[in-house]
């Protein structure tokens, strides 16, 4: 009898094709996905479980699958659902999917800034409204992003490649937060690191480019807005809890900022009656950042490579704690405090 392998949604073939080489592989196939009763019950006997954001995998889960469990993989580069300090006990391997989709979403957040500087949403629904009567000299007036300045928070893969995208398309001039120094990033771009206040006062366009964790959980917000440029633009591609939503909302129908862009909410998707659904001027996405064809066969090739070495005992290729190790404890006790559900850029 093979093992068997819990895979929580339809990933990519390229995958599953691996993974049902060696296991006997049960895939949820429901639209949402499995509900706290379900994960517990399909977990139980399983060597390895591939996992998304939106599945929250704790010690509860863990130990409903049993000893025999070795390996739970992530499709997605975050982890906050997963209690890494629990499964480091347990002596489970955890891995994620790094590096794999930084042009996808640097993609999504460059789509995302032309969207809110030119009306793209309000744009949509006039025409879908029948509202589209004539050529207006004044109607739906934006923003040129030619020579302004980008302020990326959080200067990691990503937000390095949204620099370079709208730096060579656009002549933008960038500044950026780093938690630690990034003298590359200066030469590359001209500039220099920035204290937050400063980088709010000075952008046209702000990217958010940062991990969801205690110091950065609504790291946006009214004082925050305050700061910003009347013509200023919010992009957020990496957790929708970086940003006070009710600010956002204020700010945004105040108009003491022009437009936001978001492919991350908090929670996912956003309620029926979320008031930023109403804004013209804040687009929307279904956290689509790393939605490509090809960043999505690699994610489930490398979760099914994960899961393939942690059955056979050996080091996983993408090991969450080839960064966490010095940290698990913390990471667990954050997990159970801050468990945001569903946010965060797979």
């Amino acid at each position: 009898m093979r093992n068997k392998i819990f895979v929580a949604r339809i990933i990519p073939d390229a995958g599953l094709q691996l993974l049902r080489q060696q296991f006997d592989v049960d895939v949820w196939q429901e639209f949402l996905p499995p509900n706290r009763e379900a994960i517990l019950s399909r977990v139980k006997g399983v060597v390895g479980l591939l996992s998304l954001l939106s599945d929250r995998i704790d010690a509860e889960v863990m130990d409903a699958a049993g000893p025999q469990l070795r390996g739970i993989a992530n499709f997605a580069v975050g982890y906050n659902n997963i209690d890494v300090a629990a499964a480091v006990e347990r002596g489970i391997a955890v891995g994620n999917t790094p590096d794999v989709l930084t042009d996808a979403t640097a993609d999504t957040a460059v789509g995302l800034v032309l969207a809110a500087a030119r009306h793209f949403q309000a744009s949509i629904l006039q025409v879908r409204s029948l509202q589209w009567k004539t050529w207006e000299p004044m109607g739906l007036l934006g923003h040129d992003l030619n020579g302004k300045t980008l302020g990326i928070v959080g200067m990691g893969r990503i937000g390095a490649a949204v620099a370079r995208k709208l730096v060579g398309g656009w002549g933008m001039r960038v500044v950026y937060t780093s938690r630690s120094p990034k003298p590359e990033i200066d030469h590359e771009f001209n500039t220099t690191q920035v204290s937050m206040d400063d980088l709010l006062a000075q952008s046209d366009v702000i990217s958010l480019h940062t991990d969801l964790n205690e110091q950065t959980k609504h790291m946006i917000g009214d004082r925050e807005f305050a700061l910003m440029k009347p013509n200023a633009i919010l992009v957020n591609t990496a957790r929708g809890g970086v940003i006070d939503q009710v600010a956002l909302y204020k700010a945004l129908k105040s108009k003491s900022i022009f437009a936001a862009g978001l492919d991350v909410t908090d929670p996912e998707p956003l309620p029926n009656d979320s008031p930023l659904r109403e804004l013209e001027n804040c687009t929307i996405l279904p956290h689509i950042g790393s939605a490509t064809v090809e960043a999505r066969d690699r994610m489930s090739v490398m979760a099914a490579q994960n899961l393939i070495a942690a059955s056979a005992g050996q080091p996983i290729p993408f090991s969450v704690r080839r960064v966490l190790d010095p940290i698990a404890n913390q990471i667990g006790q954050r997990f159970n405090a801050k468990f945001s559900h569903g946010s965060g850029s797979p």
